[in-house]
């Protein structure tokens, strides 16, 4: 039997919708972070709201980065079916967990209160946990090396 008989189908299903959404979160965070005015104007960011984000403090910002980029990471490690998509995937939820902290921490501007708001980032780190456990199982069942 050879090598890619043993990988299932829905690592590709799941490795190339997480490639995409995650794609969506590194695209967002790139845009934020170089300050694309017309990108963030379009998402309804106010002034107030990019303020905040400029002052995040720097164990914020770098649990953002981890969240955002081992996210990434670990979708292409899923697809290349390589062991350190786990790695990566843990990475990413502690960046999630730990950047979602912050609004606990300072107040944040309105925009950033509503329910929807919140909705979102638990379903960040839901979806996080989830690649996680996913990329774990599939380690355990020898598709990742």
């Amino acid at each position: 039997m050879n090598d890619a008989a043993k990988t299932p189908w829905h690592l590709w299903a799941i490795g190339l919708v997480s490639l995409l959404w995650n794609s969506v979160g590194a695209y967002d965070y790139t845009q934020t972070r170089m300050r694309n005015m017309e990108y963030l104007e379009g998402m309804g960011f106010t002034e107030e709201a990019l303020a905040y984000i400029d002052n995040f403090p720097i164990w914020a910002d770098i649990a953002w980065a981890f969240g955002v980029w081992g996210a990434l990471a670990g979708s292409i490690l899923l697809l290349l079916r390589n062991r350190f998509a786990v790695t990566a995937y843990a990475l990413s939820l502690a960046g999630a967990v730990l950047s979602n902290l912050y609004p606990f921490i300072v107040e944040p501007p309105a925009m950033m209160q509503s329910s929807a708001a919140k909705v979102f980032s638990l379903v960040i780190i839901g979806i996080a946990a989830a690649l996680l456990y996913y990329a774990n199982r599939m380690k355990a069942a020898g598709v990742l090396r």
